[in-house]
């Protein structure tokens, strides 16, 4: 349902808020008033000044979701801006995705994250950053120059064998039921997106394992679990897994903590200062 006083009351506090030169207009003559005219947001937005003035004043003609989009960037909404702009005129908001990107204030907080590994994914799977120490731990130091599915999890989980021998044997159960559950969360909010249709695809051509894990329908995203690593060196190491979501939930950034009452804090201290040398190497 539209919301016409509060549609009219967003719309005009944002039209006061801009400033011509903020949209590309001339300043013209001497305004009475501050921010832009009425006439100036109907014509960015491509729609006709009454019908925009019958919007601020709350009456009129529902405007139609295209219309909304377009006022939104007349006015420079952003994406929260818009979203409630949309909420206001009645319309669901879109889908909204970083698409890959991570911003610069998440690597920021990951990198103050010194003392355990870390790692960005994508909801994909897809491995966006890690941290030194996350490569110290599970010999992921090559992960910068790999690309595409090269770089996904749980394609690797599910195609590569060999990934596995970092994990306990009792473990590897339940961490690929973890995965396909968590992969299935996604492919049901992204509703038929390619990247993540052909993801599944290709996944269930590959791996029977995957095949039947699909089709038992679990859903669920993953926010915490347990991680159980060995290390060629140091042995097992048993850390708690917490995931954080971004408000877009495609780029989740994982931590791993040392599991208290294990070994696992001294050991990550001695991976964060040995790093990825050969620990068999002699000195």
């Amino acid at each position: 349902m539209i919301d016409r006083p509060g549609l009219a009351d967003f719309l005009r506090r944002r039209r006061r808020l801009l400033h011509p030169a903020d949209v590309g207009l001339p300043d013209g003559p001497r305004r009475r008033t501050p921010g832009l005219r009425r006439e100036e947001v109907a014509q960015l937005a491509g729609v006709s000044t009454d019908h925009y003035t019958r919007l601020e004043q709350a009456r009129g003609s529902a405007p139609s979701e295209a219309v909304v989009g377009a006022i939104a960037r007349a006015l420079r909404c952003d994406l929260d801006q818009r979203d409630h702009l949309l909420h206001l005129a009645g319309y669901p908001s879109p889908p909204r995705r970083a698409g890959g990107h991570v911003r610069p204030g998440l690597i920021a907080l990951a990198d103050r994250l010194v003392d355990v590994p870390v790692a960005i994914y994508s909801d994909l799977g897809e491995a966006l950053w890690h941290n030194a120490l996350l490569a110290a731990l599970i010999g992921t130091h090559d992960g910068a120059a790999r690309t595409g599915r090269d770089r996904n999890i749980i394609w690797r989980w599910f195609t590569e064998p060999g990934i596995r021998d970092w994990t306990p044997p009792s473990d590897r159960a339940r961490l690929s039921a973890s995965h396909v559950s968590d992969l299935r969360s996604t492919y049901s909010r992204r509703a038929g997106d390619h990247d993540i249709t052909s993801l599944v695809r290709d996944l269930i051509d590959r791996s029977a394992e995957f095949r039947g894990l699909w089709e038992r329908h679990d859903v669920a995203v993953r926010r915490s679990d347990r991680k159980n690593v060995l290390h060629p060196e140091l042995g097992l190491i048993e850390l708690n897994c917490e995931v954080l979501l971004t408000p877009d939930e495609d780029v989740r950034l994982v931590a791993f903590f040392p599991v208290e009452g294990t070994d696992a804090a001294d050991k990550l201290a001695l991976l964060s200062v040995i790093g990825l040398q050969d620990f068999r190497t002699a000195t």
